[in-house]
């Protein structure tokens, strides 16, 4: 339950009421966020503009390798949970996700993974000590300054998200339960899981 009192879907109207349909529709269910969220309809309207746009010109692996690592860093069981599960589906296998989290300095990961991971917890810890060296890495790897800009903007508003969420006591979905036991557990790094099923 979170801290702060959120709209509930059949009190929502207008605008809220367009995204809280557009949420259930693409999730299957309304999310937890979206009662949150759904105190200032307007933020969240920008936040999936805002969120959109970084998306549109990113590697859609990037992004979700970017956002899970942002993710963790900030210790954030709703985003990492969220975007784990979505890497497991559709880009990397659950061990690989599982071990992504446990070590994200593994050798295992390729060069420009292990430097995406790197430069977004570095973001998330402490912009100010992000260095050149640090983007000359991603340099090196192959990306050029606006994939390099895009790592930058997907890990820096991840902290947004992510802090807003877990300020206002928003737990994860129930729906995450029922992830296998394992990626689940890797993923939960924060807040625990909804028990209360508002699914």
């Amino acid at each position: 339950m979170a801290f702060i009192h959120g709209v509930a879907q059949d009190s929502a109207t207008g605008l809220l009421a367009e995204l809280m349909a557009a949420d259930r529709q693409s999730w299957g269910y309304l999310p937890n966020l979206a009662n949150t969220f759904g105190i200032r309809p307007e933020v969240y309207q920008a936040w999936r503009q805002l969120n959109g746009a970084i998306r549109a010109t990113m590697d859609p692996r990037r992004y979700e390798l970017t956002t899970v690592a942002a993710a963790v860093a900030l210790r954030s069981s709703y985003c990492s949970l969220a975007h784990g599960r979505v890497l497991a589906q559709e880009f990397l296998s659950q061990q690989e996700v599982i071990g992504l989290v446990a070590d994200p300095d593994s050798p295992a990961l390729a060069p420009v993974d292990r430097a995406v991971i790197s430069l977004a917890r570095k973001i998330v810890r402490g912009a100010a000590d992000v260095s050149e060296e640090d983007i000359v890495a991603l340099r090196d790897c192959g990306l050029s300054d606006e994939e390099i800009f895009d790592v930058v903007l997907a890990a820096a508003a991840r902290c947004f998200f992510s802090k807003t969420l877990d300020a206002t006591g928003t737990s994860p979905d129930a729906a995450f339960s029922q992830l296998p036991p394992s990626l689940r557990d890797a993923l939960t790094v924060g807040r625990p899981i909804d028990p209360a099923g508002r699914a």
